[in-house]
């Protein structure tokens, strides 16, 4: 093989690497199962977690979060174990010794339900829904924080959003996307100000030279007279800029408003 091919093949490679890194398929045995933390192993918050887990899968497979607020969920939460194909348990003390007087009845343990795509179809169908089934993005956040005098733009090594990127990660995760976060050299002379007026296609630009596909950009702000955090966010797709907004959350929540937006948008059931 000649140093030619050789290089041309290695260059080949690493594009396909990088543009796997950027966009996940979701395979069946992710997309359809959900978790939800249960109190013990006991029939009565089995049925709790049962109810709960209906909701994060149907969310998951569809990317839609307003199915949730449809009167016809109050009937399908009531017979949600009928819907589960199997489920496990796993104790989240495992390694613990028991201690005083708890038993393992009174341990957390993640419960995890598995589901056949056809039931979970019919479901969404009866809801007026469908699955999403394309490619689950990496998205590069680009977000900007104020509370009070301080403020700034969330990098990769930024300490002070230690935690925002960790809640940010839990965020994408039911829904099965990927986020990562710009370096501060790859954010360059993009301080917090000049983020919050970029525009959307010169942040998909830079998303993808930080390993994303795409930008999400956004700002929080803490509003004492909310008592939470204002987040606005927005993302550009065919050539459109979506914008969004949540006021009065914690962080947590509004980085799992943004996810959702993300996810309703991509999976074409319309704005946030």
């Amino acid at each position: 093989m000649s140093r030619f091919l050789r290089i041309a093949l290695l260059t080949v490679g690493l594009m396909i690497a990088c543009l796997a890194s950027r966009a996940f398929a979701a395979t069946t045995e992710k997309l359809y199962q959900a978790r939800t933390i249960v109190t013990g192993q006991g029939e009565v918050n089995r049925q709790i977690g049962f109810k709960d887990c209906l909701d994060r899968v149907l969310v998951r497979v569809s990317g839609d979060r307003r199915l949730l607020k449809k009167p016809e969920m109050a009937e399908l939460r009531d017979k949600a174990g009928s819907f589960v194909d199997s489920f496990r348990y796993h104790d989240r003390l495992e390694g613990i010794p028991i201690h005083d007087e708890q038993g393992t009845h009174d341990r957390p343990h993640d419960l995890t339900c598995l589901y056949k795509p056809d039931v979970i179809d019919k479901v969404l169908a009866s809801l007026g829904s469908r699955p999403w089934l394309g490619e689950r993005p990496t998205l590069t956040v680009f977000l900007t924080a104020e509370q009070g005098a301080r403020h700034f733009a969330l990098s990769a090594e930024e300490e002070r959003g230690k935690t925002m990127r960790e809640s940010f990660v839990n965020a994408a995760g039911p829904t099965l996307m990927h986020v990562v976060f710009p370096t501060a050299a790859q954010l360059g002379d993009l301080d917090d100000e000049a983020l919050r007026v970029a525009d959307m296609a010169r942040l998909d630009r830079l998303a993808r030279q930080a390993g994303g596909a795409r930008a999400l950009a956004g700002s929080i702000i803490w509003s004492d007279k909310e008592l939470g955090w204002i987040a606005d966010w927005r993302l550009g797709d065919h050539g459109k800029t979506y914008r969004w907004q949540v006021r009065g959350v914690s962080f947590d929540e509004a980085f799992r408003v943004a996810i959702g937006g993300v996810a309703q948008i991509l999976s074409g059931n319309g704005e946030p």
